[in-house]
């Protein structure tokens, strides 16, 4: 098992989107988007994105990342769309580690305000984010975005969470 020192922090290339999405699969937590969203995810949303590779070749195995973009209606805000880590390398704060990258980033860009929802259920995620804004002496806000009943197949309500600002 490798330590997450051990990883590159990196930025996806389209060839990482098949990986990205077997990692989402093999999470049992995510909603799975399709191969081809994860391709395109690594082609057109790639500077707001970050890939955790392992040390094996010159770009090696994805095993975690984190997907994002800056939304339209409010360009000074990241939304984070999906974060996963292979479960090999979980448990060792790589999450944390690709979502400070990428803020890190993001801010170097006029990015502020990080953007994420998060269903009720989803306590790692939660920890992680609440985390993360306390890492960076960020305001948290929480609040209801989707509303459980607007999805047409039963799913969870999805709580917005607002962080920031962050530099």
């Amino acid at each position: 098992m490798t330590a997450a020192s051990e990883l590159l922090l990196d930025t996806p290339v389209i060839e990482d989107g098949t990986a990205l999405w077997r990692i989402a699969r093999d999470s049992r937590t995510l909603d799975l988007n399709s191969p081809y969203s994860y391709l395109l995810w690594c082609r057109d949303f790639a500077r707001t994105s970050v890939v955790a590779r392992s040390a094996r070749g010159d770009r090696g195995t994805a095993v975690g990342f984190v997907t994002g973009y800056v939304r339209p209606d409010s360009p000074r805000t990241l939304v984070v769309w999906q974060v996963a880590v292979d479960s090999a390398h979980r448990g060792r704060g790589l999450a944390g580690a690709m979502l400070d990258e990428l803020a890190r980033r993001a801010a170097a860009e006029g990015i502020r305000e990080v953007e994420t929802t998060i269903t009720p259920d989803n306590d790692a995620s939660h920890r992680l984010f609440t985390s993360f804004g306390a890492r960076h002496g960020a305001r948290t806000e929480r609040e209801v975005l989707f509303d459980g009943g607007l999805f047409p197949d039963g799913h969870q309500p999805e709580v917005l969470y607002r962080i920031g600002p962050v530099a």
